[in-house]
């Protein structure tokens, strides 16, 4: 299996990206990205989730087996409004689909 680290750098290399672009993608310092690469940090689930956010993947994607599958532009917006949200409202808006897929399914 292979380590968060390597999975990640196998991932900028497949998208010939910086770590520049991928910190810029990503909401964070240059300084985490490199601290990541340069000294094979280990990064919380949460930088990770926003590095995923950054190469247009989940975090499921991530840790996925089988070939990731690029997330649309209209899946990344929604993603990205996603990662802005509190728990609160992200309870919330699953309520709130939960009701909508009911209502289709209707």
């Amino acid at each position: 299996m292979m380590d968060t680290t390597e999975r990640l750098r196998k991932l900028v290399e497949e998208r010939g990206i910086s770590e520049y672009r991928l910190a810029k993608n990503s909401g964070l310092s240059e300084s985490t990205i490199a601290n990541i690469f340069r000294r094979n940090a280990v990064p919380s689930i949460s930088t990770l989730e926003a590095i995923c956010g950054g190469l247009g993947i989940t975090l499921s994607q991530f840790f996925s087996d089988s070939d990731l599958v690029e997330l649309s532009p209209q899946l990344k917006d929604l993603f990205d409004n996603w990662m802005a949200l509190s728990k609160e409202q992200k309870d919330a808006v699953s309520q709130l689909l939960r009701v909508m897929n009911l209502e289709n399914k209707r």
